[in-house]
């Protein structure tokens, strides 16, 4: 069922995204470095995707203007959500255009109902659609965007584990993190995951604290997510770590505008 659901998930991803980018192959399959309850966690790491990536969220984007050789798009491929009755994938419904040799992150947003069943079964589900979606072509990285709660924690972490053993071994796994998971929760550790994105947009209550914390010249305390930051253009910051993948989310469809805006404020970080 697993291989009847997985392919099913490609097709469908393929079928979605065969508007958007031309003159391009789908990446090599290699085999996935799972064997029994051993998992892989060598990949080529994050070394494949540019310093910064776009995060192409569900509308239409022409990101055509970009130069592939130093801006990725980090697209949201689906939907996974979970309730009492099960999964369902909602697949990218919207077009996006890219250059052929532009480098793309394929983003899997993951929301739960209540009284979901969250099992090993489950995860290994999850997992499938997720891998099936980092085929699509010009992929290079997975990204899993999921704002788990202490008590899915422990699922996540089983989706994780059934995501590295089903990934290529090439293929890096990257995650949105809670600036909270980065700074003070550190239940991040030991995850098999090449990246944790600290989202420092729409934080809510702790804003000010992150802010803060940030402005004060400290680092985030877990490793994981020390390599890269999450912004949005609509909430600006004066000075940032600079040097790190930044992952910059708008708020309405990209332009070239927008991105020499985007340029401008990241220029002004130390």
């Amino acid at each position: 069922m697993k291989r009847i659901f997985r392919c099913t998930a490609i097709a469908t991803i393929a079928v979605s995204l065969a508007p958007l980018i031309s003159d391009s192959g789908v990446f090599s399959s290699n085999k996935s470095c799972a064997g029994g309850d051993t998992v892989c966690a060598q990949t080529r790491g994050m070394a494949a995707v540019p310093p910064l990536v776009l995060w192409a969220w569900e509308r239409p984007e022409d990101l055509r203007f970009i130069n592939p050789r130093q801006t990725g798009v980090a697209f949201l491929a689906g939907t996974v959500r979970l309730g009492p009755d099960g999964m369902s994938f909602r697949p990218r419904l919207q077009p996006l255009r890219v250059a052929p040799k532009t480098r793309l992150v394929a983003v899997v947003r993951i929301e739960v109902a209540a009284n979901s069943v969250l099992d090993a079964i489950q995860a290994d589900k999850v997992a499938a659609a997720i891998a099936g979606a980092a085929e699509a072509p010009q992929v290079v990285a997975a990204q899993v965007d999921f704002d788990a709660t202490v008590s899915e924690r422990a699922f996540y972490r089983e989706l994780l584990l059934q995501l590295r053993r089903q990934l290529p071994v090439s293929t890096p796994i990257s995650i949105t993190a809670l600036t909270s998971w980065c700074i003070g929760d550190r239940w991040l550790a030991g995850l098999p995951v090449d990246e944790a994105v600290p989202m420092l947009f729409r934080m809510g209550t702790g804003q000010s604290e992150v802010s803060n914390w940030m402005r004060a010249g400290r680092d985030f305390r877990e490793p994981v997510c020390q390599t890269s930051l999450g912004i949005s253009l609509d909430e600006p910051w004066r000075e940032l770590p600079a040097g790190r993948r930044v992952y910059a989310f708008s708020p309405s469809r990209w332009t070239e505008r927008s991105l020499q805006t985007l340029y401008r404020e990241m220029q002004s970080w130390r």
